[in-house]
């Protein structure tokens, strides 16, 4: 079970706020704040290098903590600087050719579906959208009947970034392997909230960031790839950190995921990711994803009966995240209006979920994402500023 207060008071920016921005970019514990800036403090001291070998245990330990969190092997990890760094190093990685196929699915965010797209349009490669239920599932008859040989890849999202809905994934990386596609799996919004076992999972690759959920710093990322995918991709620009040069025109990659990393990073950050991961794995994710789960289920359940609030969200298996539309106001009005009240959320507009938002007909919806240590007091507090709103 977790101390809330103990929790709370290694989190001092939720003390005078009902933070609910998770899912945005969420707030460090002071333990992390000060591994980043103690660091950094050390580089100012002695230099960068030397200040990186002093604490070359611990980034080499970063992996091994990651590959705890995902129930993989370390050196499946790759760091990156951002979940949409990981997500792309995966995609380029492949050796598309004119005709290969991708499927994405309704909730596909823009930046992945971007990327994709330039595929196409690089490479001759073709895009396909698979049908999605009412309840935000992947139609699987639909895609199976749209599976074949040319199908490349197939890409999907954990938990989008506009609905609280968790996608069903072991059933469609089933489907997809059976017709020998390989499945990336963007989880940008469930690491950190929800546990994650990439081998239950059975996906292929696995994007993450750590700013979320993790509750890490800004700029900090890592991707997941499977041992027996993993050999046959090379990325599309290793350097000396991914690869060694052997001869004046020969080059031999590293053998594990690190292949896919540069040698220059924020060592600060990779540090402050690591002592967040470290902070979870000692919290325990199955308690933390209890405790977002039922902040989540008490605001969806106290907005749903305030007059004029519409609850966005589908599916049943719900996540920390909580979409709603107030009928008084748009989507930016309420955000700021909240933000007076000492209340912080987002608003996840079309242009980031482009299909899921255009079958829906939302131009945007307020999100609210609160972490375990907003109390229940304060999802109380933030209802009670909906409905004022909502009057």
């Amino acid at each position: 079970m977790i101390d809330l207060e103990a929790e709370r008071a290694l989190t001092p920016g939720c003390i005078d706020q009902v933070f609910l921005d998770s899912a945005g970019s969420s707030l460090p514990t002071t333990r992390t704040l000060e591994v980043v800036i103690g660091h950094l403090r050390r580089e100012a001291e002695i230099g960068g290098y030397r200040a990186a070998a002093e604490r070359a245990d611990d980034l080499a330990a970063l992996p091994a903590s990651i590959g705890r969190l995902l129930g993989c092997d370390p050196d499946l990890v790759a760091l990156a600087d951002s979940a949409t760094r990981a997500w792309s190093l995966f995609v380029t990685a492949l050796p598309w050719k004119p005709g290969d196929r991708i499927l994405i699915c309704g909730n596909e965010y823009a930046s992945n579906a971007i990327t994709l797209l330039q595929r196409a349009r690089f490479d001759g490669c073709q895009v396909d959208v698979v049908p999605t239920g009412p309840d935000g599932e992947i139609d699987l008859d639909a895609m199976a009947a749209m599976l074949d040989e040319r199908v490349r890849l197939v890409s999907l999202v954990h938990v989008a970034t506009n609905s609280g809905h968790v996608s069903k994934i072991p059933e469609v990386v089933e489907l997809a392997h059976a017709f020998g596609a390989l499945v990336l799996l963007d989880a940008c919004q469930s690491i950190g909230q929800l546990g994650v076992d990439v081998g239950a999972l059975g996906v292929d690759a696995l994007s993450a960031t750590g700013r979320k959920w993790l509750r890490a710093p800004r700029g900090t990322g890592f991707l997941y790839i499977r041992r027996e995918v993993l050999a046959d991709l090379e990325p599309a620009a290793a350097d000396l950190r991914g690869g060694e040069w052997t001869g004046t025109t020969s080059y031999t990659l590293r053998p594990d995921a690190a292949r896919f990393e540069l040698w220059e990073h924020d060592v600060a950050g990779r540090l402050g990711l690591k002592d967040a991961v470290d902070h979870l794995l000692d919290l325990g994710i199955d308690d933390v994803e209890r405790d977002v789960r039922d902040r989540a289920d008490a605001l969806r359940t106290g907005l749903a009966h305030v007059p004029g609030v519409e609850i966005r969200d589908v599916g049943k298996d719900l996540s920390g995240l909580v979409t709603f539309t107030v009928a008084a106001a748009e989507p930016d009005q309420v955000k700021a209006r909240l933000l007076e009240a000492g209340v912080t959320v987002s608003v996840s507009s079309a242009s980031s979920t482009l299909l899921d938002m255009r079958e829906r007909g939302l131009e945007s919806v307020v999100r609210a994402s609160p972490h375990y240590f907003v109390s229940p007091d304060q999802i109380d507090q933030a209802v009670t500023a909906v409905e004022k709103i909502a009057r």
